[in-house]
């Protein structure tokens, strides 16, 4: 499931370069590449272990939809075992809704970068660097593996997409090479192809289509934990909330990006609820409370309704029926669309 300096030999590499960038290595030069990721160690643990007296491994994986505004589903988001955040998971002064708690990070050169500079008004500043925390990169193409370069090297970068960045100044001081996972380009595409394939793949702009950042982070989580509880991602509602959930409630919707299929996201979240294998947030319920007429506009009953009259006649025997000749609506009337 991860990539790292070990797995990456050159019959790998040869087989990785029959698949399109991103997710493959067709059109990239392997010594570029590799000057990242043969920095990158084999994990010497599994990104999760079990909890001390405990034989299974809960896990809330934490989006930034607008659902989680007001929801008070902080503290059973630190109740389980590990928290997953991605992108510009800000936490300061929406603990009650989203937690405090961050385990695991996932990320990408260009989210950890964007993501405090288009949120920093909410009061995003810098990625989470809880202690002890693991970071979790998506590779999804050229400008990552110059990252890891600078990141690993610990030197400010002199060319490329992020030319003058000092990498590592993103993970405060809790970047440790023992603690950092790059996922594998096999699980990246599988995640795309198998589950997430969007039609915009067949159209000219397929070499930025992929998945968000959120799905991947489900995935990993199905990976290696034993209980996944989402937090924070679209569903079937999402016009009722706003696009994040630090834009308190604020007038947005979510813009569908050219990139991502969210509507194919939105449904599959939806399947996975059903069948058990995600427990999705859905937001609190819709209620519309009845309405009473006010006291000033209640009328009592008159006083001096008089009861039917006895006299009333039945009607006259010699009521004629309806008309045989009447004739029945035409068949081909249209019904109103929309009904």
């Amino acid at each position: 499931m991860y990539v790292h300096n070990e797995s990456m030999s050159v019959s790998e590499w040869n087989r990785l370069s029959h698949f399109n960038n991103p997710f493959g290595f067709m059109d990239l030069r392997r010594q570029d590449v590799m000057a990242g990721l043969g920095l990158v160690q084999k994990p010497t643990e599994p990104l999760l272990l079990p909890k001390p007296g405990r034989d299974c491994i809960s896990c809330a994986v934490v989006g930034t939809g607008g659902v989680l505004w007001r929801s008070k589903k902080g503290k059973e988001i630190d109740s389980h075992d590990y928290v997953f955040r991605v992108n510009g998971a800000a936490i300061k002064g929406f603990e009650e809704d989203v937690g405090n708690r961050t385990d695991v990070y996932v990320h990408t050169a260009h989210s950890i970068t964007a993501s405090e500079i288009l949120f920093r008004k909410y009061g995003y500043i810098r990625a989470p660097h809880d202690k002890g925390i693991k970071y979790v990169l998506i590779p999804e193409g050229m400008r990552d593996f110059e990252w890891l370069y600078g990141l690993y090297k610990r030197e400010r970068l002199t060319g490329g997409s992020y030319k003058g960045r000092r990498p590592w100044t993103q993970y405060s001081d809790q970047f440790n090479e023992t603690r950092y996972y790059v996922l594998h380009q096999d699980f990246l595409r599988y995640v795309r192809n198998r589950f997430l394939r969007s039609p915009s793949l067949d159209k000219s702009f397929w070499a930025i289509v992929r998945p968000t950042n959120g799905a991947f982070m489900v995935f990993l989580a199905l990976q290696v934990c034993d209980r996944v509880d989402a937090y924070g991602f679209i569903t079937d509602d999402h016009t009722r909330y706003s696009n994040y959930y630090f834009e308190r409630g604020a007038n947005t919707h979510i813009v569908f990006y050219a990139n991502h299929n969210y509507d194919m996201e939105r449904h599959l979240w939806k399947k996975l609820h059903e069948l058990g294998i995600i427990n999705l947030y859905l937001g609190e319920p819709k209620t519309t409370q009845p309405t009473e007429p006010s006291a000033k506009d209640a009328q009592p009953p008159a006083k001096d309704v008089k009861p039917p009259a006895k006299d009333v006649k039945p009607p006259a025997k010699d009521a004629q029926p309806p008309a045989k000749d009447v004739k029945p609506p035409a068949k081909d009337v249209k019904q109103l669309q929309g009904q």
